[in-house]
């Protein structure tokens, strides 16, 4: 039988990889989990942090909000991170997902 492979190391940390992911284009949490290789919880629960510890290296966490794709109500004042589970004007549940970047 052969041994399994160790996994590989890692020369970053977590929230090192995410800076470098968001620092290229706008995405959403789901595209920058598959990029990170992170689950898109770790990367919420990250991406939180990051919006905190970000204003000593003066960047910012620019959140394009989520928006319905219905009515076109744009979720303007939310200030969680995650994904809106549907539209509080119609009802929707068929929402754009918030997109993520550093400025």
């Amino acid at each position: 039988m052969s041994e399994p492979l160790p996994p590989p190391d890692r020369l970053q940390s977590d929230r090192e990889r995410l800076q470098q992911v968001l620092s290229a284009d706008p995405l959403s949490a789901r595209a920058i989990s598959q990029a990170a290789g992170l689950s898109e919880r770790d990367v919420l629960d990250h991406l939180q942090h990051l919006q905190k510890s970000l204003k000593i290296h003066n960047r910012r966490l620019l959140v394009t909000p989520a928006a319905c794709i219905d009515c076109q109500f744009v979720f303007q004042k939310r200030a969680r991170l995650t994904r809106p589970g549907k539209c509080p004007v119609c009802r929707s549940t068929h929402l754009c997902e918030p997109l993520f970047s550093l400025v």
